[in-house]
């Protein structure tokens, strides 16, 4: 009978009982950041390369650096930013999406930004404060291979449009637009979002935003942050929020808001 042979330097020991090599760890997505705001880009290159899945190659302030740092880097997928100076994200983003998946990464979500990024090849669009470190992880590797995300705020901006449009485009050009959102990502919000009800609580505009940020679970620092506004002045803000919802606490005004109160 053969003998086996003892491990050495010609016949180091085998990986596994069958005799086959361990699977090679996956290599982590290559991400471009693209934010004119260094506080931002630092963050999310400290979470985002921070882990074994993800790594930030490449940072950019405008649309040029950011299509620089792409031809460059080749990444698997880039992060941008709508308005940045120089090249904003909306006009870079046809140039960008030829190289990579493009996720949005903003604080922006008005209706014709958010329908003319995802027009432009947008392959997601996340709003700031409403998703995790983890859900953006999960949409960065969706985004990669070809699965869209897109958060409240900007699936709350295509529903009226969805909903006054649906018999002029016969699933048309819109079509063409919403094609690859999961349709759960749309459904599940009609019922929370640009629905007639909310429109008995006469919020202004700028309340109505402050009342989504509630809603996602922001503190006020965080949107003080995000609206560029001071702590003082979002304290006042929902101060007059509370008295038009008749609340007393956020979870009581959250929960008349997203209408399940």
């Amino acid at each position: 009978m053969r003998q086996p042979r003892e491990p050495g330097p010609d016949f180091p020991d085998r990986p596994d009982s069958a005799g086959f090599p361990a699977p090679a760890a996956a290599a982590p997505l290559r991400l471009v950041v693209a934010d004119d705001n260094p506080v931002v880009r630092a963050g999310l290159t400290a979470l985002l390369s921070g882990r074994a899945d993800t790594t930030v190659v490449a940072e950019a302030a405008d649309g040029r650096e950011a299509y620089e740092a792409a031809l460059r880097h080749r990444p698997d997928v880039i992060l941008l930013d709508v308005r940045m100076p120089g090249v904003d994200g909306i006009s870079a983003l046809p140039h960008l999406a030829r190289l990579a998946p493009v996720m949005m990464l903003t604080y922006s979500h008005e209706t014709e930004t958010v329908r003319e990024a995802l027009r432009r090849g947008a392959g997601g669009y996340l709003v700031h404060g409403e998703f995790t470190a983890e859900q953006l992880v999960r949409a960065v590797h969706d985004v990669r291979e070809g699965r869209p995300h897109v958060t409240p705020g900007a699936a709350k901006a295509l529903i009226p449009h969805v909903q006054t449009s649906a018999a002029a485009h016969e699933g048309g050009e819109l079509a063409g637009i919403l094609g690859g959102i999961p349709p759960q990502n749309l459904s599940q919000l009609q019922s929370d979002v640009g629905q007639s009800f909310r429109s008995r609580f006469q919020l202004s505009s700028r309340e109505a935003e402050i009342m989504d940020l509630i809603a996602s679970g922001m503190t006020n620092q965080q949107i003080a942050a995000t609206c560029f506004i001071s702590e003082k002045t979002v304290k006042n803000h929902i101060n007059r929020i509370f008295a038009k919802l008749q609340s007393t606490t956020r979870s009581q005004a959250a929960a008349k808001w997203l209408g399940v109160a």
